[in-house]
């Protein structure tokens, strides 16, 4: 038995001459292809910057910091690659609980310091990929727990509750512009 009789000959890449049922890009093709992406840039700015300046109002109204770097982060990932693993709720919510989990295990056991901070960042790591819950900014709210050692009681909700927000204005934001990539893909 030979290669050939097995796998159906195909002409090299470029060898075929363009087929007169696939049509050729246009210079307007690609002029309404750059205004799409300027559009679609303009409008995850836009969504972005929203949901970060809610943060920071509910932070200076209830007087506590809700906005965290983490979260900043996080509000790009989902405005950015809304269909992705890494963006839908239950990594969001939950990769951010474990991250602030791993660093309070941390604190328990050692003082804060950059050397525990970095411990916290990778036990994160591992426990989003066990809990199939793949968000990488949550390794920053482990860092973040660590060298601010914010009272859990405190931080823990408002942890959740800006999630929760992240991920409403996720969905708020995919329903305004037409044509946007439905967020999420799924809620759990």
């Amino acid at each position: 038995m030979n290669a050939d009789s097995v796998l159906p000959r195909r002409p090299a890449p470029g060898s075929e001459a363009p087929r007169a049922d696939v049509p050729s890009p246009g210079r307007r093709g690609r002029r309404n292809s750059a205004r799409q992406g300027a559009a679609a840039a303009l409008h995850g700015v836009g969504a972005v910057t929203a949901v970060l300046l809610v943060l920071a109002a509910i932070g200076a109204m209830i007087g506590e910091p809700v906005l965290i770097p983490s979260l900043a982060a996080s509000a790009g990932v989902l405005h950015s690659t809304p269909t992705l693993p890494v963006a839908q709720p239950r990594s969001v919510v939950v990769a951010h609980l474990l991250g602030a989990g791993a660093g309070y295990v941390v604190l328990a056991l050692a003082q804060s310091s950059p050397w525990s901070a970095a411990l916290a960042g990778g036990l994160t790591f591992a426990a989003t990929t066990l809990a199939r819950t793949p968000h990488s900014p949550a390794c920053a709210t482990a860092v973040v727990v660590v060298l601010q050692t914010p009272a859990p009681a405190r931080f823990v909700p408002l942890l959740l509750g800006a999630t929760v927000i992240l991920v409403l204005a996720g969905f708020a934001a995919s329903r305004i512009r037409p044509g946007a990539a439905r967020y999420p893909v799924r809620w759990w």
